[in-house]
């Protein structure tokens, strides 16, 4: 994957920025650890949002055959069911991780609402007080960051509840 490819950020932010003890610290018995890292499931489940993938089934199938997925899990694809599980069990932290991506990104200048984009285009800024986001608007904005986010997570939830109800056979497609 090149350098600035978007999964290399997600992984980035995942490892060094993002707060996880929240999902890690719910894994605290002795007898074993988690059937996949904390970490590497979150970046996928970011990284899988992100790129438009909201079933856990076809999150299970991009990280057999996409690269950018296969670089995430490192060659160790999670089964969907885990994948789902995982969703599920964390959904609350999940959400305010998400939304605390997405912050960092918007104000990276990487983001639009909805869409991630990376350009490496250099202008000239004017910081302008007109410009500048007054703590109303700030407010309003991470409110539509929570509603894009809650969006992201319903809709995976509905792609997994509607391919549940599938047959086996059809449910991968």
């Amino acid at each position: 994957m090149p350098k600035e490819h978007l999964s290399r950020l997600i992984v980035s932010l995942v490892r060094e920025s993002l707060d996880l003890s929240a999902i890690s610290g719910s894994y605290t018995s002795e007898l074993g650890q988690p059937p996949f890292d904390p970490r590497l499931m979150t970046a996928l489940l970011l990284h899988s949002y992100a790129s438009g993938l909201y079933s856990s089934r076809r999150i299970a199938k991009a990280a057999v055959e996409r690269a950018d997925f296969m670089m995430i899990v490192a060659g160790d694809p999670p089964d969907f069911r885990t994948i789902s599980e995982f969703r599920k069990r964390h959904l609350p932290a999940l959400a305010a991780l998400f939304v605390q991506v997405l912050k960092l990104a918007e104000k990276a200048g990487l983001v639009k609402l909805g869409h991630v984009a990376l350009d490496g285009t250099k202008i000239k800024a004017n910081a302008s007080k007109h410009k500048a986001m007054s703590y109303a608007r700030m407010n309003k904005r991470e409110a539509e960051l929570q509603a894009e986010v809650d969006r992201w997570l319903a809709a995976a939830a509905a792609a997994d509840a509607g391919e549940d109800k599938l047959p086996r056979h059809e449910a991968g497609r």
